[in-house]
């Protein structure tokens, strides 16, 4: 074996259609358009949501509620999968470390659930009422960022 012999496998290559060459090739005359009809022309291109005329569907389904595109969303962690985390001091880019968030681009929001263990300081952008309350039983600090 060598390069010269080296073919692609079976049935994995297929020759490109060529149309408009001819009655011989099946797609002569028409090119396989069929015949007459908006779509048969040269110069049409379907719109990604065409319907044949009919109404849209995203026309005829009723729009309601609001989108505030200033919304600040928050990852949210809580106080259980903190208390995995075997450090003193836990910042974001612990929280990376352990898989909790994404990148430390997020903004995070500490949750009450679960309990921690021992005194631990925390960074994070917001913290809920049972969170700050169970950081501070424990003798811990919760740093708001930012």
């Amino acid at each position: 074996m060598n390069l010269s012999n080296l073919k692609p496998a079976k049935g994995s290559r297929k020759d490109r259609k060529r149309v408009g060459r001819g009655p011989g090739s099946g797609l002569g005359k028409t090119s396989g358009r069929g015949s007459k009809g908006q779509l048969s022309g040269s110069g049409y291109s379907r719109k990604r949501d065409f319907e044949g005329g009919q109404m849209p569907l995203v026309r005829r389904v009723p729009k309601r509620g609001f989108t505030n595109i200033f919304r600040i969303e928050y990852t949210v962690v809580n106080l259980d999968s903190l208390a995995r985390i075997g450090k003193k001091e836990i910042e974001l880019k612990d929280l990376v470390a352990s898989g909790l968030i994404k990148r430390e681009t997020e903004r995070v929001k500490v949750l009450g659930r679960g309990e921690i263990a021992s005194a631990k300081t925390i960074h994070a952008h917001k913290f809920s009422e049972s969170a700050l309350k169970k950081i501070e039983e424990k003798g811990g600090k919760a740093v708001t960022i930012g």
